[in-house]
C-alpha cells in the first residue's frame, strides 16, 4: 500500500518513521522542503521515493497519508489530500481552530474517507489500562519546565492530550465542565481543567511555570488505585505498593501508543473501514472552551 509521510520532524523521525518502516508490504513516500533532511532520512531507511511539495505526493497515487508538518500548515495540507481522496492520519491538532477542525471533518465524511487524529495516549498501554480500572476519580498533570506560552498555542499543541485523555478515561457523560487559568503578560502559566458526571470527577493540570517536565495519570475508585508515571511505570496500590515498570526492549514508540494507533490506521486503510474525527472533534471543542475561559 503506498503511503506518505509528510513533514519529517522530531516526532517524525524518531516515533513514527521507525515504526513505518518496519511494517511489511508499504510502500513509504517521504515528503519535506527541507531536502538535507529528506535525503539523510531517505537514505537511512532505504526509501526512494521522496518528494518536496503535497502535489507530488498525490500524483504518486499514494492511498494513506500520515501529516506531521507544523500545526499552521494542517489544513492545507489535509484539505488537500481529502479533495484527492486519499485517507489521512494527521497529528494533533487536526488545527489551531475549531472552526477549521469542522470544515475538514465535514470534508471527510462527504468524500467517505478516514481522518484519524493522533490521540496516541488511548492507545498507549499504561493508559489503556486505567480505563478498564475502577476509577470514580482520576487525576492527570502534564507539566513543563519553564515554559510559558500563547493560550491557543498552548492548549492546542500540547495541553489537547490532557483533556482528550480526560475524556477517554471518563466512566460516564460528563455533564459538568470547570475551566481555571493563569495567564500572565499574555502567556499562559498553568491550567486545571475539571470534569464531572454522574459519580466521578476527571481533573487535568499543567503547568507551564513547573520545575520539571513531567507526566502522570492516576485512577482511583472500589478501593484501588493505579498511577502512571511518565507513560511508563505502572503503580498500583491495593493494601500495598506494587511497581512494574516498562520492559528494557519495549520501544518508546509502542510505549507511548504511536505503535498501535499507526497499525490501527492501516489496518482501516486495509479492510475498507472508515475512521471518523467526531470524537477527536469534540475535544478540540473543548480545548476551545478552554481557550475562550483564557480571554
Amino acid at each position: 500500500m503506498k503511503t506518505a509521510l509528510i513533514g519529517l520532524g522530531d516526532i517524525a523521525e524518531k516515533a513514527y518513521l521507525p515504526v513505518l518502516a518496519a511494517q511489511p508490504a508499504l510502500d513509504l513516500h517521504l515528503c519535506t522542503r527541507n531536502e538535507t533532511r529528506l535525503d539523510r532520512l531517505g537514505d537511512a531507511y532505504r526509501i526512494a521515493a521522496r518528494s518536496t511539495s503535497v502535489d507530488e505526493v498525490i500524483k504518486a497515487g499514494v492511498e494513506a497519508a500520515f501529516v506531521h508538518a507544523a500545526t499552521e500548515a494542517h489544513p492545507e495540507i489535509v484539505e488537500q489530500l481529502l479533495d484527492a481522496g486519499i485517507h489521512v492520519y494527521v497529528d494533533k491538532p487536526i488545527a489551531y481552530t475549531l472552526a477549521e477542525s469542522e470544515h475538514l471533518v465535514r470534508l471527510a465524511r462527504a468524500g467517505d474517507r478516514s481522518l484519524m487524529v493522533g490521540f496516541n495516549r488511548r492507545h498507549a498501554p499504561g493508559y489503556a489500562g486505567l480505563a478498564a480500572h475502577p476509577r470514580h476519580l482520576i487525576l492527570m498533570e502534564k507539566n513543563r519546565d519553564n515554559h510559558p506560552d500563547t493560550p491557543r498555542r498552548a492548549i492546542f499543541d500540547d495541553f489537547i492530550h490532557v483533556a482528550d485523555t480526560l475524556r477517554f478515561l471518563a466512566p460516564g457523560q460528563v455533564t459538568g465542565t470547570s475551566i481555571r487559568t493563569r495567564v500572565k503578560d499574555g502567556l499562559i502559566e498553568h491550567i486545571v481543567l475539571e470534569l464531572s458526571g454522574d459519580g466521578f470527577t476527571a481533573i487535568g493540570v499543567m503547568n507551564r511555570m513547573s520545575g520539571a517536565g513531567e507526566e502522570s495519570c492516576e485512577a482511583m475508585g472500589d478501593g484501588v488505585k493505579r498511577r502512571v508515571v511518565n507513560l511508563g511505570d505502572v503503580i498500583d496500590y491495593r493494601g500495598g505498593e506494587t511497581l512494574a515498570r516498562r520492559p528494557d526492549w519495549v520501544p518508546v514508540a509502542r510505549q507511548r501508543g504511536i505503535e498501535q494507533i499507526c497499525l490501527e490506521f492501516l489496518a482501516a486503510v486495509r479492510e475498507g473501514r472508515r475512521i471518523d474525527a467526531g470524537d477527536a472533534l469534540a475535544t478540540h471543542a473543548l480545548c476551545e472552551e478552554i481557550v475562550r475561559a483564557t480571554e
